[in-house]
């Protein structure tokens, strides 16, 4: 029988003969996962599934605009995820079909669900519909779980500087959740910006665990001037930083929040002489209102119609808003998951026309030697074409 590459390979080494042998005794007599066919792809695929069918558990209103939904699998399986993750949450509203990244909030220390929080935003097409309308018993899909803000032990220091700003303290509680339950052996100080009290979101959670835990650090920054408020007041810039965390330098440093807040606490760090290497961030999304981000054309409102055709077929696209936001309006199917510009999953080819690139995106040199965008974040500014 001819031999395959690898066994002629193999049989080059020293030990070949010997490592050959031990592998056909392994095929005959053990179920190892990699010699056993496919079925390494079988056990993997749970762990790394395509679509999640989600059911809530439960809803509970924080009195913050703000409410907590619990998910569980409708088959009794979640697959694990890492603290500082997110689930890209499938939705259908008056006939659109859209989606949403949510940070999970709970701690991965449990499996029985997935907590999400989600905040009211400004004429909020979906957070207006997960506070209003969803109940116990809804059913969602959803990809994740998804992301790199996370802890990673190979080379971030154990001791972290967390910004976070508004809704984005989500995947910190998951962070902090799992440390404090687990009693791990990190060092976390924490600054929350945020406009009043009021809309602290687990504001009283966190006072509890920086009260009851030495090795956690809290200071809520409030951006709005509140009557009685003894405590941090203004925006987290370089002095507060220096001020209330020293050893910043010694940190690794996670950013999340709006994406004005989270440019300008980079900005704040490298100016203090962080290095780029130690600071991670999460986007949310691009910046609500586009016409207000550098390079912006003067001339555009973001209220013009450009003609958008996809596959031969044409749609209206309004320039101020995303191409992926027009597909979906259209109810053309992407595939997507972060809407941020960092995953790359809803990449179309521009075929031509002009298009607006917002700021934070992760593309690669091969999209842009051929023409690729990341729909999330490319606004119309002309009449365009594009590929699926």
């Amino acid at each position: 029988m001819a031999k395959s590459i690898k066994e002629t390979l193999l049989g080059t080494l020293v030990h070949g003969e010997e490592i050959l042998e031990n592998i056909r005794v392994m095929r005959e007599v053990s179920q190892d996962k990699i010699t056993a066919g496919n079925e390494a792809d079988v056990r993997i695929a749970p762990l790394h599934t395509k679509e999640l069918n989600l059911v809530v558990s439960s809803v509970a209103d924080t009195g913050k605009q703000a409410k907590v939904i619990r998910l569980s699998s409708q088959n009794g399986y979640l697959p694990p995820f890492e603290a500082g993750q997110y689930i890209n949450l499938f939705t259908e509203i008056d006939g659109v079909r859209t989606s949403r990244p949510y940070s999970i909030c709970s701690s991965p220390r449990q499996r029985a669900y997935y907590e999400i929080t989600v905040a009211r935003t400004k004429d909020g097409f979906v957070s207006d519909y997960m506070l209003d309308e969803v109940k116990e018993g809804d059913t969602f899909t959803a990809n994740g779980p998804a992301g790199v803000f996370r802890y990673q032990p190979v080379f971030h220091s154990k001791r972290s500087l967390f910004l976070a700003g508004g809704s984005g303290i989500t995947p910190f509680m998951s962070m902090l959740r799992e440390i404090i339950d687990a009693g791990l052996d990190r060092e976390v100080t924490l600054l929350y910006g945020c406009r009043n009290v009021e809309n602290a979101l687990f504001h009283e959670e966190l006072s509890g665990y920086a009260a009851e835990h030495p090795n956690f650090t809290y200071h809520l920054v409030l951006s709005d001037s509140a009557e009685g408020w003894s405590g941090e007041q203004g925006f987290i810039d370089a002095a507060r930083i220096a001020r209330l965390v020293p050893d910043f330098s010694e940190r690794t440093c996670y950013i999340c929040g709006p994406q004005v807040m989270n440019d300008f606490c980079k900005s704040e760090l490298l100016g203090m002489g962080v290095p780029l290497k130690k600071i991670r961030r999460e986007m949310f999304g691009a910046q609500r209102d586009i016409t207000k981000e550098p390079g912006w054309p003067v001339d555009l409102t973001g209220q013009e119609i450009f003609r958008l055709t996809v596959d031969g077929r044409v749609i209206e696209a309004k320039s101020g808003e995303s191409l992926l936001t027009a597909l979906e309006r259209a109810g053309v199917r992407v595939n997507v998951c972060c809407r941020s510009g960092e995953c790359s999953l809803c990449r179309v080819k521009l075929v031509s026309g002009k298009v607006f690139l917002a700021q934070g995106i992760l593309q690669r040199k091969a999209d842009e030697a051929f023409g690729y965008l990341h729909s999330c974040k490319s606004y119309p500014v002309s009449d365009v074409e594009i590929m699926l």
